[in-house]
């Protein structure tokens, strides 16, 4: 019946808070260093609390690959006062969900329960941080699970080096270490010690390392009382952590690549660029050019490609803009016997005319109503509001980014969508990859 209840009161706050426009929020440090921001919401009894970790793939030495994923489950295990096994039990018992995730920047843990179960969720999250358990045990029971995902996500999935990037990224960055798969390595996993990984758990779960948001239905005095009572008390067993800059050198020459995927029968041909990072404002404007090109059945590339010219099946575009840098791939799946070179002019046709040619003021206005819709679905549950404010102080520096968007949306102009598309889009500035049918060739390993 709780969860009943629950689910009933978040389906009527998605429509309450859809409507909203400005996200208010307070945010402050404890003296331990750790951020706070609190987002009180009161059309639904429901409430997030979620934890970001500053540590992400690009933190992990050479030859400990996959540490920050695998820690995103190694967290859930158990803690000194909960016992292994029973955190999601938990959860479940008081009518909430949780869930967790890394990428190359960040790890992110969180819970959604009804709002008076508030204060079992920053419990959950103080103990995460003060004293997880970490032991061998737990080690080898998440080892088989991350080695599961990774089979089900990208060994066994079509596309799936695609999809993850795998098969992208490394092409794309020699020197940073974005050039490295989220998941990592399983034979660096399989190496590591016990000490390896409480080592890795010292370094960056720490208070000054972490930024806490609490959003929904919270009176903001009881919940800063609650806050200090469950992690004002933690020490800091590390310094902050102070990432050095690695700049990866710009490419000048295209990159051909081959890669190949047994799940598949249908090979795609791939162009990929380095972009600029999630602040700047051409991040945004490569979001308005990826939908122009490849952005549904609407799109430039589908209308050319698959109702036109017949020559795909379908085309793809991942435009993913990271704290230092961001990659834009767009290709497409071929359909009959592969042409590469007349794939290939079709692709750069198209990127051309964006270069050469202002686009209409109807496809214009199309583009922004398509922003607009979709920042606003973005923050119409309280886990995608707690998730974004998080986001934007830890990787941006400014959680109020949050509020400010649309508004960066909305300047793009068509000018600025023909300078951004001339500024990284060019040939010598990617990398082309044909993925195919198939088992990597013994001459190619």
């Amino acid at each position: 019946m709780k969860k009943s209840l629950f689910t009933l009161a978040l389906f009527m706050f998605v429509g309450l808070y859809s409507t909203a426009q400005k996200v208010e929020f307070e945010e402050y440090k404890l003296d331990n260093g750790l951020h706070v921001i609190l987002h009180q919401e009161n059309a639904a009894p429901i409430v997030t609390v979620g934890v970001m970790y500053q540590v992400g793939a690009k933190d992990e030495v050479e030859g400990r690959t996959g540490f920050a994923h695998f820690f995103e489950h190694l967290l859930f295990e158990g803690t000194e006062n909960i016992e292994r096994g029973e955190w999601f039990n938990i959860v479940s018992a008081n009518g909430g969900r949780n869930n967790a995730n890394t990428t190359q920047d960040r790890t992110y843990y969180y819970e959604t329960f009804p709002s008076n179960k508030l204060e079992i969720g920053l419990w959950m999250e103080s103990e995460r941080m003060l004293h997880p358990i970490i032991e061998q045990i737990g080690v080898d029971t998440q080892n088989e699970v991350v080695k599961e995902e990774k089979r089900q996500r990208i060994d066994n999935a079509p596309y799936g080096k695609i999809i993850y990037r795998t098969g992208i990224n490394n092409h794309l960055f020699k020197k940073h270490p974005y050039g490295r798969s989220v998941i990592g390595s399983m034979d660096d996993l399989n190496a590591a010690k016990l000490d390896e990984f409480i080592s890795f758990n010292e370094q960056f779960y720490n208070p000054n390392n972490a930024t806490l948001v609490v959003a929904g239905d919270i009176d903001v005095e009881e919940t800063k009382k609650m806050i200090q009572d469950y992690f004002g008390p933690i020490e800091n067993k590390a310094e902050a952590n102070v990432r050095k800059p690695v700049v990866e050198d710009p490419i000048t020459e295209t990159r051909y690549a081959t890669e190949y995927d047994a799940n598949i029968q249908i090979p795609a041909y791939i162009f990929s660029y380095i972009t600029p990072k999630s602040v700047d404002k051409d991040a945004y404007v490569l979001d308005y050019i990826s939908s122009i090109l490849t952005g549904g059945n609407s799109s430039r590339m589908y209308k050319r490609m698959v109702d036109q010219d017949k020559v795909a099946l379908q085309v793809l575009a991942f435009n993913q803009a990271s704290q230092d840098y961001g990659t834009y791939t767009m290709g497409a799946l071929i359909k009959g016997e592969p042409d590469w070179d007349s794939l290939k002019a079709t692709m750069d046709e198209e990127i051309k005319k964006l270069q050469t040619e202002l686009i209409s003021e109807k496809e214009y206005q199309k583009l922004k109503n398509q922003f607009e819709t979709r920042f606003v679905n973005a923050n119409s549950r309280i886990e995608g509001v707690a998730s974004s404010l998080a986001t934007y102080q830890m990787l941006q520096g400014d959680a109020s980014r949050i509020n400010k968007e649309l508004d960066i949306y909305n300047s793009i102009t068509r000018e600025d969508i023909m300078a951004v598309a001339n500024k990284y889009l060019n040939p010598n500035q990617r990398v082309e990859i044909k993925y195919l049918a198939g088992s990597e060739p013994e001459s190619d390993k």
